[in-house]
């Protein structure tokens, strides 16, 4: 019976929906049957959403009191908040957002004053040492380290010293003190320590110019009355943020 009907179907004439009157062409298209739908589901759900709060109206208690109610207040019809004034001036809450930023202003100088302190006892002689060396003597035969030595006046053992090389003359009249190897090994273990402290303590000082310069330019941003800065390079680990500010005359 299936086959039958699909067969009787064969030479039906098409019926297409009719498009829109050239008349009628600045209105867009023609509404159809499945845009109709749409909208009247619109309608619909609105009508019962409308019904709704109708009903929850009628149903409302007189009696009931929420805050917003004297918090707020109708001017030209429309509803405008309350503000109270508020309890710090700007400057004020300028001074309590930057406070932490005194705290590494001191934390820094402190830093930089050990710095300074410790290097004026470490001056990096074994550093300097490890430096490849630059000057080259010239000479026509074979040189060994001790012409050499002979030729600069110095010790040969003092030849690889960048620093403190002393000539034989200030070698002979020299006394150094007669010092056991329990003393020099303590000697050498204080002088580790003091580069090691020195080391920690300049990282530790790098870092709290990092942060310093970060919340500087975080006061700068809330005390900017103008508008917002353009930011040219975001900040990073080791650095702060980089803006650039609108010029302003100053009069």
């Amino acid at each position: 019976m299936s086959s039958w009907i699909k067969a009787s179907k064969v030479n039906q004439k098409t019926h297409r929906e009719r498009h829109q009157p050239e008349s009628r062409q600045k209105y867009g298209l023609l509404e159809k049957k499945k845009d109709y739908k749409v909208r009247a589901r619109h309608h619909q759900e609105r009508e019962r959403v409308m019904k709704l709060l109708k009903k929850r109206a009628q149903n409302r208690n007189p009696d009931e009191f929420y805050f917003h109610m004297i918090n707020s207040k109708v001017e030209d019809g429309r509803h405008t908040e309350i503000r109270e004034e508020d309890e710090h001036t700007e400057d004020q809450i300028k001074l309590m957002q930057t406070r932490d930023l005194k705290y590494i202003n001191m934390r820094a100088t402190m830093e930089k004053k050990k710095i300074e302190r410790l290097q004026s006892q470490l001056h990096f002689l074994d550093q300097a040492n490890q430096t490849n060396n630059t000057h080259i003597h010239f000479n026509n035969d074979e040189q060994s380290l001790g012409n050499l030595a002979e030729k600069i006046d110095t010790h040969p053992d003092l030849i690889e010293r960048k620093t403190n090389r002393m000539r034989m003359s200030d070698l002979e009249k020299i006394e150094l003190p007669d010092l056991d190897e329990d003393t020099i090994k303590q000697m050498l273990s204080e002088k580790r320590k003091s580069y090691r402290e020195l080391e920690r303590r300049t990282n530790r000082e790098k870092e709290l110019s990092v942060v310093q310069r970060k919340l500087e330019i975080k006061s700068h941003l809330l005390g900017s009355k103008q508008e917002q800065p353009k930011k040219i390079k975001p900040a990073t680990k080791d650095a702060a943020p980089i803006y650039k500010w609108k010029y302003e005359r100053k009069k």
